[in-house]
C-alpha cells in the first residue's frame, strides 16, 4: 500500500526536520521545502497528498502560495494545513478563505499535528457511507474519486475545502445546515473555526460558481445554508 506523501514547507530547518521525523515515525513519506518558490516546485514534482505550510516564508509567503494554488487546476485540490504563529481571528479567516483546510498555531504538539494529518487524510480517503462518488445537480457533476467538479462542461478550479462544501450541499438539496454542522461534516468535530470563517468560505465559493449557478447556494437567515431544491 502506497505511503501518503506529506510536503512540509517550513523555513526553519530544526522545525522542518522535527516535523518530518514525527511524520515518518507515524508511517508517512515526507518531502521538504524551505521557501515559497521551492514549495511550488516540490508540489509539481511530487504531487503530495497533503501540505503542511508555514505562513512566514522567504520568497513567497504561505498566503501567496495558496493564491497560486487556487488558480492552478493541478494543485488546487491538494489539501493544505497552515502552520503559523499568527493566531488572530482575521489571520485564521484569511487562511481558510484562501483554501486551507486547517490552521494550527505555533507552538504546537507534534502528537496533535500528526493526529490532524491522519484525520484529514482519512476523511479524504474514506467518504461517508451515504455519499456516492458521483453527484449530479443542475448541470454540476462532482466526482469524488478524482476530486473534479464540472459545471456545464467546464471544469472548476476549486480548493479541497470548496469541493467538500459542494459535496455536502449537493448530496442533499433543500437540507439546511447550520454553520456548526457544516464545520463538523466537512472538517471534523474538533475543528476550531468561527461562524465568520464559514460565511467567508461560502461567499468565496459562490464567486467561483458564478452568478448564474451561485444563487442556488442559499442563505437561510438565522439558521445557515442550503442548496436550493
Amino acid at each position: 500500500m502506497r505511503q501518503s506523501l506529506i510536503l512540509v514547507v517550513e523555513d526553519e530547518e530544526a522545525i522542518r526536520t522535527l516535523i518530518g521525523m514525527n511524520l515518518e515515525v507515524a508511517g508517512y513519506a515526507v518531502a521538504e521545502a524551505k521557501d515559497g518558490f521551492q514549495a511550488l516546485q516540490r508540489m509539481r514534482e511530487t504531487r503530495p497528498d497533503l501540505i503542511l505550510l508555514d505562513w512566514m516564508l522567504p520568497g513567497l509567503n504561505g498566503i501567496d502560495i495558496l493564491r497560486k494554488m487556487q488558480v492552478d487546476s493541478s494543485l488546487s485540490s491538494i489539501p493544505v494545513i497552515m502552520l503559523t504563529a499568527k493566531s488572530e481571528e482575521s489571520d485564521i479567516v484569511l487562511g481558510l478563505e484562501m483554501g486551507a483546510i486547517d490552521y494550527i498555531t505555533k507552538p504546537f504538539s507534534n502528537k496533535v499535528l500528526v493526529a490532524r494529518v491522519r484525520a484529514h487524510l482519512r476523511r479524504q480517503d474514506e467518504p461517508d457511507a451515504d455519499e456516492t462518488s458521483i453527484i449530479n445537480y443542475k448541470g454540476l457533476t462532482l466526482d469524488s474519486n478524482q476530486w473534479r467538479a464540472i459545471l456545464n462542461g467546464v471544469e472548476l478550479s476549486l480548493t479541497f475545502s470548496d469541493f467538500e462544501l459542494l459535496r455536502l450541499f449537493c448530496s442533499s438539496p433543500g437540507h439546511v445546515y447550520t454553520r456548526q454542522q457544516i464545520v463538523v461534516r466537512t472538517k471534523g468535530s474538533d475543528y476550531p473555526v468561527t461562524e465568520r470563517a464559514v460565511d467567508v468560505q461560502i461567499v468565496s465559493l459562490r464567486k467561483k460558481l458564478g452568478a448564474d449557478f451561485g444563487v442556488n447556494l442559499e442563505t437561510v437567515r438565522g439558521v445557515g445554508y442550503r442548496m436550493r431544491n
